[in-house]
């Protein structure tokens, strides 16, 4: 009976199909039916392409799972007069992708150091260790030698590519380090963090090593305490943290790198030369407080444009580092501000490159412990309180959703986070009290949170990764972390 029954609708609708690609079908008319009928054509269109890259981009958003995704979505959706769901961020009109599998060796959640390493090397590794492999014991020096890998920095220059590093967190930072360095563990960025006895230089002296040499063309981002002695301060007033004596702008300008500290002296840069940009002490400013400082986007304009002269091509690494810091802090206001950032970047580079010989990757290292509550009609802030949904309608009824104990929720919480609900003061930010649209939305609220933990934790599902370009193709089901790197390669040296 039940075969009969779909022979007969298969005939149905072969016999009623009519000219436009459409069936006969009462909801032929229905604009969701019209448009994914357009979208099956266009998909079907898209053909692989096999060239070989010139250039290869990678951009990461740290923490910027399929949920944080979601939300940055909605918010720039929202923040353009729309409801948000319908809103379409720049990397997901890319034709091709896949998951990837974020854990770490020897953790389920994993640490932004292994996930780091994974992609700029193509081998997992352990949770806080840079450009090794699990052969290591994190914090042990003398094994260094024998457990390092080769990192993108040393495999791309090595191919004739000119290597850029982006990033809105510390350079030294475990992402962008990643992609030059080799250290047992991750909190080495400068020889104060060294162990007695350890003879593998700092992160920071690895990256001055690694311009000087010519591994690495352009590097911007944070972190400049790293590079300047305890005795030495910053534009901001704040000092260094290096006892070993050595300031290494100085030496990196002995070098013949250019120096630069904020947006004007970014601006101005001789881009001809090497370029070591740190624009903050530590991280750079969130997007929402960023003044005197570059953009996400500009970072990368600025990269692109002192790269792409090289013949041979180019390898750039460009991170949004802050949007897994204001998720660790729980202030999804700052998480989708530097988010939205991010996307312009992407944006930017897909601009000023051709999809002919131009590989690039969006991803994110992992997913953070965030979740959407509630019933919520369509329309409500991504960043405040849930409202109800209408019935008689499309937008949500402006009425916030009560929970069994008769307050409001937020639409977007933590599993833990310093926003618990389970503190007993009540002044506490993430209380369940009597809180409103107006207090939900602040820029600086923190959102409810379950588990009480200072910093919210990473969380372990799979992530996203977006593709477009030469052997982009390559991305697709769910695959190991590391093999973001093998399709990077590949795409550089198919023939």
């Amino acid at each position: 009976m039940k075969t009969s029954l779909i022979a007969l609708t298969a005939a149905l609708v072969s016999t009623t199909a009519l000219a436009d690609g459409h069936t006969g079908l009462p909801q032929a008319g229905n604009d969701w039916f019209t448009a994914a009928n357009a979208m099956i054509a266009e998909k079907a269109a898209i053909a692989a392409n096999t060239s070989k890259a010139k250039n290869v981009i990678i951009l990461i958003a740290d923490g910027n799972g399929v949920g944080t995704n979601y939300a940055t979505r909605l918010w720039q959706g929202q923040q353009s007069g729309n409801m948000g769901d319908e809103h379409i961020l720049p990397h997901e009109t890319f034709p091709h992708l896949a998951l990837s599998k974020t854990y770490n060796v020897n953790a389920q959640t994993p640490d932004s150091a292994g996930t780091g390493t994974a992609m700029h090397t193509g081998v997992k590794t352990k949770a806080g260790v840079i450009g090794v492999d699990e052969t290591l014991n994190r914090g042990d020096c003398s094994q260094v030698e024998g457990a390092s890998v080769a990192n993108a920095a040393e495999i791309f220059s090595g191919m004739d590519k000119a290597v850029g590093i982006i990033s809105t967190a510390r350079l030294t930072h475990a992402t962008p380090a990643s992609v030059y360095a080799h250290s047992a563990d991750r909190n080495f960025e400068d020889d104060s963090k060294l162990p007695e006895g350890c003879a593998v230089p700092d992160i920071a002296a690895q990256l001055i090593d690694a311009m000087k040499s010519g591994m690495v063309d352009i590097a911007l981002g944070g972190g400049r305490r790293h590079f300047i002695t305890k005795e030495t301060e910053g534009p901001e007033g704040k000092s260094g943290k290096r006892t070993d004596g050595r300031n290494l702008i100085e030496e990196a300008g002995a070098a013949g790198i250019s120096y630069v500290w904020n947006d004007e002296t970014a601006a101005a840069a001789d881009l001809s030369k090497p370029v070591l940009g740190l624009f903050e002490s530590s991280h750079m400013k969130y997007e929402h407080d960023r003044a005197g400082e570059p953009s996400l986007a500009e970072m990368t304009e600025m990269a692109i444009k002192a790269l792409e002269g090289n013949e041979g091509g180019f390898f750039l690494s460009i991170e949004a580092g802050r949007v897994d810091h204001a998720n660790h802090d729980g202030n999804l206001h700052r998480v989708v501000t530097d988010g939205v950032a991010f996307t312009d970047a992407i944006a930017k580079a897909d601009e000023l490159t051709d999809d002919n010989d131009t590989l690039i990757i969006v991803t994110a290292d992992h997913e953070h412990a965030i979740a959407f509550n509630g019933y919520c009609g369509r329309g409500t802030p991504i960043t405040g309180l849930c409202y109800d949904i209408d019935p008689a309608g499309v937008k949500h009824t402006g009425e916030p959703l009560l929970a069994d104990d008769g307050k409001p929720y937020t639409v977007a919480g933590y599993l833990n986070g310093s926003g618990t609900v389970l503190r007993e003061d009540i002044n506490w930010v993430g209380a369940r009290g009597d809180l409103t649209q107006e207090d939900a939305t602040d820029a600086d609220y923190v959102q409810q949170a379950l588990i009480p933990k200072s910093s919210e934790s990473h969380s372990g599902e799979d992530v996203a990764i977006y593709g477009k370009g030469p052997w982009a193709h390559l991305l697709n089901g769910t695959v190991e972390q590391n093999y973001i790197f093998h399709v990077m390669y590949h795409a550089i040296t198919a023939e």
